[in-house]
């Protein structure tokens, strides 16, 4: 079965996404769909802008952060982005960390848990879309929206939701099926 990074977008101090992430995870081991399933936070990984000095389809990694980002990225087989709206568009790390790699990210699919308040995070998904299909992965439709206000509980925690169960298990029935199926093209693109 295939590995799953769960990589969270939001960096900012005081961020909801890690509890949002931290959701998703569990929901996606008790899915069962995957061999692994990693919570990937970019806060944690705290890459720089990208400061390489060879283009990223070159595979010619100065740095060690970028030899590890690439090492975390490529043994993966499906992403789920756990993602913010700022100002309706996706987040500023989460496009840094997606530049600094490019034959890593290539025939893997991915999926969308996007937050916030008015739009849920809808118009982000839909900006980052070009992005990703640029790179070659393939985006499910289905995805799991977080309306914040709704969502949260007076102390900032999530609410239960059955829905939101639903939607999570949609997409990771679809991820898991993706992940599979583009798996002969991604052995190509390792050759």
């Amino acid at each position: 079965m295939p590995r799953l990074n769960v990589v969270v977008a939001s960096t900012r101090p005081g961020r909801v996404g890690r509890r949002i992430g931290d959701w998703f995870t569990a929901a996606a081991v008790r899915h069962a769909g995957f061999d692994e399933v990693r919570l990937v936070d970019l806060a944690e990984i705290g890459l720089p802008f990208h400061d390489e000095p060879q283009h990223p389809s070159e595979r010619d990694y100065l740095h060690e952060h970028t030899r590890a980002w690439s090492a975390e990225i490529d043994a993966a087989d499906a992403f789920v982005l756990v993602m913010p709206e700022y100002n309706y568009g996706f987040s500023a790390p989460l496009k840094n960390a997606i530049d600094y790699l490019y034959h890593e990210w290539q025939h893997k699919p991915v999926g969308f848990v996007s937050y916030g308040m008015t739009s849920g995070g809808l118009r982000a998904v839909q900006m980052i879309k070009q992005v990703v299909t640029t790179l070659n992965m393939t985006p499910v439709n289905d995805q799991v929206v977080v309306f914040l206000r709704q969502a949260l509980d007076e102390s900032g925690e999530l609410r239960p939701d059955p829905g939101r169960e639903e939607a999570a298990a949609l997409m990771l029935d679809r991820l898991a099926r993706l992940a599979v199926a583009l798996a002969p093209l991604r052995s190509e693109v390792a050759r």
